[in-house]
């Protein structure tokens, strides 16, 4: 029988008392809705995602341990996305002012946040960076070795090789193209050797073969950038 520690006991208080249970297809709030809680996630995952017009993007897909809908710690700020329950989902939810006394009160969800907002920085870099990448090819094998690199630091196999858990709606929020285009790229990836897929785990053999390919792919696009501006001044 398994003793429960005093971080089991303060995770059941927590839980107890500002824990919230949503069922797959939930939406917890909608884009553009007076934002009176934020999120931390325990179970599940949630997908954040956003429609303009009519096409609906992913941002993100949380999983445990992430923060998400902290726009309510801004007094009268609104949503700025909608999220969706993908799997039952259990949160711990916050309003601002019982946030700012949980901060104070909890070091272990205080630890949390700020590990959350430093990594949502460096994501956001990492997003920046794929982002102004022309080839979607590009933008995925980027995406790809960021997230292996990661994985890599926090302890990966002996043998070199890395297995992400990672779904091609997780990948599209990350580079920004459509859901369809990236399993079209990593079915591609998977058939010349760079990749395995197993489930939704992304198993990557070899992470120096991705940064090769991804040498490659930039020199295409250099000779097919300079082919181009060589074709426009013939035009004129």
């Amino acid at each position: 029988m398994t003793e429960n520690g005093p971080g089991n006991e303060a995770q059941a208080r927590l839980l107890s008392r500002y824990g919230r249970r949503f069922s797959a297809g939930t939406v917890l709030f909608r884009d553009g809705e007076p934002a009176t809680e934020a999120f931390l996630l325990q179970d599940g995952r949630v997908r954040l995602l956003k429609q303009a017009g009519r096409m609906e993007r992913s941002l993100r897909v949380v999983r445990p341990g992430d923060l998400f809908g902290e726009s309510a710690l801004l007094r009268g700020a609104a949503r700025s996305s909608t999220a969706v329950a993908l799997d039952e989902v259990v949160t711990l939810a916050f309003d601002h002012a019982t946030f700012e006394q949980v901060l104070a009160t909890s070091p272990e969800v205080a630890g949390r946040v700020l590990n959350q907002l430093i990594r949502r920085m460096r994501d956001a870099e990492d997003q920046i960076e794929i982002l102004m990448l022309r080839d979607g090819q590009s933008k995925v094998v980027v995406a790809l070795m960021k997230f292996a690199q990661q994985e890599q630091l926090a302890g990966a196999d002996p043998s070199g090789q890395i297995s992400l858990t990672l779904s091609p709606l997780e990948l599209s929020a990350q580079v920004g193209l459509d859901v369809d285009t990236v399993k079209r790229i990593v079915a591609q990836l998977r058939e010349t050797g760079h990749i395995r897929i197993q489930d939704e785990r992304v198993e990557v053999p070899n992470l120096d073969s991705l940064r090769d390919l991804y040498s490659l792919l930039g020199i295409k696009d250099q000779l097919r950038g300079q082919a181009q501006s060589a074709s426009r001044a013939r035009a004129r």
